[in-house]
């Protein structure tokens, strides 16, 4: 970190004005968003409601050529919700929602929303066993899926809890105009809602903040997915804090929103800041770098939501002429890299990073409010950066057995202390929650929730986000749990040992999966084309590791954790390693040996990861 990006006085009092002039939309987002009744109204359907009042003929959604204002997506939204609660779908039941990137996913989940039904917002890059276990892990009474996913339910069909009577299809087509026609054995919900009320309901009145809202899916840090219970009252926090409190849309403003709306910076930050402005949310089913400017200007985005790597591709296009006449005047995300910030602002000519820090689970969060460089801002709710101990995997501890607070400029664990205005509602697993919780880490009684994650302390509240701990890291703006990897890699034939982490390859973000293996069998014999193809249909595509090592012993610990700290520094280096190297390349079909000539060319950037 360069000694620059520790915030001086003159620096932080050059912002005061902004400060200031911002202060009412802060104050307001917190009251929005921190209110302590828990008989007061709120939730998704309220703000969708608040917005279709205040500019009803406004434009909501924009997605490929469908235009629909506040008042056909409020009224869409009723009809859906008015069948669901007559087919006996109750508040508090869960429905799995599968459905990519275009309106009908809004429309579910506000439909659900309104009646207190909980959506599980699957990863639409989950197969097989993962995706099996992500369903059934909240025991859902129906499913709403896209035709575009009927593939990747059929494959596990068989071994899913959901009612075969409550298998709701949409088809791949704008619904609201043309129905489609639904397979055999499902329901084809576009018809069955046709003739439904679009008037409000009475129940979007009885909701309250802790009721819930989606099941958000996390790595967290061991195992399989874990189901995150996302509450309304969680929404309203974003929905207040960057909807009036850094974000401000205007009614006349459009955000572009490619990234996948089953997490929470697309759903609850992009979302929730356009329902608070009344102003309209671009979606695309998948993000195109060659087409993120034609789109923008296409559709006069004024905003766009981003994680780290989007930004890495849109940097890695061609320059042109028109880069800085786009029209952006915002970004709002989080990940972009102190090593391109600058570039990228200058670039793309953008006035406004709104960059941020918070996690699908977590208590704590971060906006870059005031506009400086390389932070994910400030936060106003109590955290602590402590020391950490990477080689043992802990926090580190004073004679007294508390944990010691880093200097400004010194990198260290994000801990968020956890109070009655900052609870951790933690997963389905209650014993899961207790493992994400230090107490007694400053006086005996006080209870903090583990991030995972390290960040440096910047001054006046300030910080900028490091690196990922244990056994997370954060590849194709995705976090891949190596304990989930580890299980499916484990399973294969000949295959006896697996140590999964995440390396570095220069000029990309996140890490790169590598997965040291120890094979019960002769490496000539191994089949390694079979293990990739074995991974791709078990593994979201991200979550494949790049690189392979042949190990014949695995390193632990004195209780037998593996030692991931020094393979994770050595790499995929072969000047650091004796052990055998395989690569997967880009649109390569196996793994092939890793050689010097292959790690340079990887290394300058020849092979776009």
């Amino acid at each position: 970190m360069s000694q620059a990006d520790v915030i001086t006085w003159p620096q932080f009092a050059a912002k005061i004005p902004s400060l200031l002039q911002g202060l009412p939309g802060l104050i307001k987002g917190l009251k929005v968003g921190s209110s302590k009744d828990k008989t007061r109204t709120v939730g998704l359907g309220w703000c969708v409601e608040q917005a279709q009042q205040k500019n009803p003929n406004g434009i909501a959604i924009m997605e490929s050529d469908v235009v629909l204002t506040y008042e056909q997506f409020n009224g869409w939204a009723n009809q859906m919700a008015h069948y669901l609660l007559s087919s006996g779908l109750k508040k508090g039941d869960t429905v799995a929602v599968m459905i990519e990137n275009r309106a009908e996913l809004l429309v579910a989940v506000t439909a659900c929303a309104k009646i207190g039904v909980v959506s599980a917002l699957i990863n639409i890059s989950q197969r097989g066993k993962v995706l099996t276990h992500s369903i059934n892990l909240v025991s859902p009474k129906a499913v709403i899926l896209g035709e575009e996913l009927l593939h990747a339910y059929e494959e596990v069909n068989d071994d899913l809890v959901i009612p075969q009577e409550k298998r709701y299809f949409l088809a791949d087509a704008h619904t609201l105009e043309n129905e489609g026609v639904a397979p055999a054995g499902w329901q084809n919900l576009a018809s069955l809602i046709k003739n439904k009320s679009r008037d409000n309901l009475v129940n979007s009145q009885n909701i309250y903040v802790d009721d819930a809202l989606f099941y958000i899916y996390t790595s967290g840090t061991t195992g399989m997915p874990k189901a995150v219970i996302f509450n309304h009252g969680r929404f309203m926090k974003a929905y207040g804090a960057f909807g009036f409190g850094a974000v401000k849309l205007k009614t006349q403003d459009r955000l572009y929103v490619t990234l996948p709306f089953y997490h929470a910076t697309a759903i609850a930050v992009c979302w929730g800041s356009v329902l608070a402005g009344n102003s309209a949310i671009i979606m695309r089913r998948k993000f195109s770098a060659s087409q993120f400017w034609v789109d923008v200007k296409k559709y006069q985005a004024t905003g766009f939501g981003y994680v780290g790597e989007l930004c890495r591709y849109l940097l890695d296009q061609p320059k042109v002429a028109s880069d800085s006449l786009n029209g952006i005047r915002l970004m709002v995300g989080n990940g972009l890299r102190a090593s391109i910030w600058k570039e990228f602002k200058t670039r793309f000519k953008i006035d406004s990073v709104l960059e941020l820090y918070g996690s699908s689970e977590g208590n704590i969060g971060f906006t870059n409010f005031l506009n400086f460089e390389n932070t994910v801002g400030l936060s106003p709710f109590p955290y602590a950066i402590v020391k950490y101990d990477k080689e043992n995997e802990c926090p580190v501890k004073d004679e007294k057995g508390r944990l010691i607070k880093v200097k400004n400029g010194e990198a260290g664990l994000l801990i968020g202390e956890i109070t009655e205005k900052t609870p951790f509602h933690g997963y389905t697993d209650p014993s899961k929650t207790e493992k994400s919780i230090l107490r007694n880490a400053f006086k005996k009684g006080d209870a903090w929730f583990d991030t995972g994650d390290l960040m440096r302390p910047l001054g006046f509240r300030h910080a900028q986000f490091v690196d990922r701990l244990g056994d997370t890291f954060r590849w194709k703006g995705e976090n891949v749990s190596t304990t989930e990897v580890e299980l499916i890699v484990d399973s294969v034939e000949n295959i006896s040992e697996t140590v999964v982490y995440g390396v570095e390859i220069p000029n990309t973000d996140g890490r790169a999966g590598m997965a040291s293996i120890r094979l019960d069998c002769e490496e000539s014999q191994f089949d390694f084309k079979g293990l990739l193809e074995s991974l791709k249909a078990s593994l979201p595509m991200y979550a494949v590791p790049v690189f392979l090592r042949i190990s014949e012993e695995v390193d632990t610990t004195g209780t037998f954790k593996h030692k991931k700290a020094p393979l994770k520094e050595k790499g995929f280096d072969l000047n650091k390693h004796k052990s055998p190297i395989y690569v997967w390349l880009p649109r390569s079909q196996e793994y092939v040996p890793l050689c010097k000539d292959l790690q340079g060319k990887i290394e300058e950037g020849h092979y776009q990861y």
